[in-house]
């Protein structure tokens, strides 16, 4: 494992709690003679800023101080396979495993050296109008279609590897990682996937035929889902963080990501305590 001279601080900088942690591992890593940056959007003095892209560049580890969102933010945009490892300062999280009376200790252990890491898959994602790229995305959990305010049925097709596949009329339509697959596809009815499994799920969001179910793909498969004619108020989603508009004609690919995203295992608890804590199983 790489030696780590500069660690990056994500801190949700309406948690005081948060805060008050990132001071103090801020006070730690200098008496130890390692560089800190914070994020810029933490507002939080006694470190130099930077975009949660250069601290993706120029970390060779962050940690994140929030939740599973306060995670996400910070995961898209690091492309160099840097560790993270997540303190959850709330109820304990699906990505954020460490607990804060945890935090110390697993930093001391992490710059030591002392570490395991979780290789998790991404998303890669393209919004195109014809043979135009409006955007590139880059997602940990899910890309999502959905109907607008309006609330309006959406009516789309799906092709993998080019072959079609089906069409549907839905509220949407859900492309997860088996990470994802905890999140909003869970919500509507999709697998859980032990995450460090190479599936792609697809989701969709109240199907109008109700033999439309969730579906399990290799990991190479390409999704393209291409918007119906007529359609109104339509959405992409990424990772539940990012969005914009879609129309009538516009389609996304989704296919795995080129590097996946390294999350620093917890010691102290397994992805099944995680679950049976999560989802209340064997609760009385």
């Amino acid at each position: 494992m790489a030696r780590i001279r500069t660690v990056g601080l994500v801190v949700k900088r309406d948690r005081p709690r948060a805060v008050r942690l990132a001071e103090r591992m801020i006070r730690w890593l200098r008496t130890r003679g390692l560089g800190v940056l914070v994020d810029a959007e933490a507002q939080l003095p006694g470190a130099p800023a930077r975009t949660k892209e250069e601290l993706g560049r120029q970390a060779e580890l962050i940690v994140v101080l929030g939740g599973d969102g306060t995670l996400l933010s910070i995961a898209r945009r690091t492309i160099t396979g840097v560790p993270i490892l997540g303190v959850n300062l709330g109820e304990l999280g699906f990505l954020t495993e460490v607990v804060e009376d945890e935090a110390m200790p697993m930093l001391e252990k992490v710059v030591a050296g002392r570490y395991e890491l979780d290789r998790r898959m991404t998303l890669a994602a393209r919004h195109l109008r014809g043979s135009r790229v409006l955007g590139r995305f880059r997602a940990l959990n899910d890309v999502v279609i959905t109907n607008g305010a309006l609330a309006r049925i959406v009516q789309f097709a799906v092709t993998v590897d080019g072959l079609p596949f089906a069409t549907y009329r839905a509220d949407g339509m859900i492309v997860a990682t088996p990470t994802g697959s905890t999140a909003y596809s869970l919500s509507v009815g999709g697998p859980i996937v032990e995450p460090t499994v190479q599936v792609i799920i697809l989701s969709p969001v109240s199907p109008h035929t109700l033999s439309n179910r969730p579906v399990v793909l290799r990991p190479n498969a390409v999704v393209r889902i291409v918007i119906g004619p007529r359609q109104q108020d339509v959405l992409l989603t990424v990772d539940g963080q990012e969005g914009m508009p879609l129309a009538p004609g516009d389609a996304i690919e989704v296919c795995r990501g080129p590097a996946p995203i390294a999350l620093v295992r917890s010691p102290n608890r397994t992805y099944y305590d995680v679950l049976r804590s999560k989802l209340g199983w064997g609760a009385r």
